[in-house]
């Protein structure tokens, strides 16, 4: 295949994976704060934690801060994994960012809900751009391991 056409293929889906999972991470997000079980901070009956005020709340955002520069880097990532065809590094991706959060979703629980769902929706979105942009480059999608 023509090394220019690798490139743009290479380089489109990265900046698809990594521009485009914002806006999705944050309509599920939207969406997860309406669903039924979401809490809210004037409906104790609802709340999901001691300080629930669902996923999209200022709460849960202060908690989570970064989180959007995290997300590009973490779709930017898994992505390019995919791109190359190695997917258990994935679990890399997800160890660090677990365990860089940790000790503000131990000390805010109300904020895992967010983390969780954002998460999910980002390395979703990733996957997806990943697994299209190595089926354009011709390649087995590597989800073989």
């Amino acid at each position: 295949m023509n090394p220019w056409l690798v490139a743009l293929v290479a380089v489109g889906a990265l900046a698809l994976s990594a521009a485009g999972g914002a806006p999705l991470t944050a309509a599920v997000l939207r969406l997860a704060a309406r669903s039924g079980d979401a809490g809210a901070p004037d409906d104790p009956k609802k709340a999901h934690d001691a300080g629930g005020d669902g996923p999209t709340g200022p709460r849960a955002k202060a908690v989570l801060r970064g989180g959007t520069w995290i997300g590009v880097l973490e779709r930017t990532a898994v992505t390019g994994i995919l791109l190359l065809g190695y997917p258990p590094a994935i679990a890399i991706v997800v160890a660090v960012k677990g365990l860089g959060r940790y000790p503000e979703l131990r000390q805010n629980p109300g904020s895992s809900e967010r983390f969780v769902i954002g998460t999910l929706a980002s390395l979703i979105w990733a996957a997806a751009i990943g697994v299209l942009g190595r089926a354009l480059l011709g390649g087995d999608p590597g989800l073989s391991g």
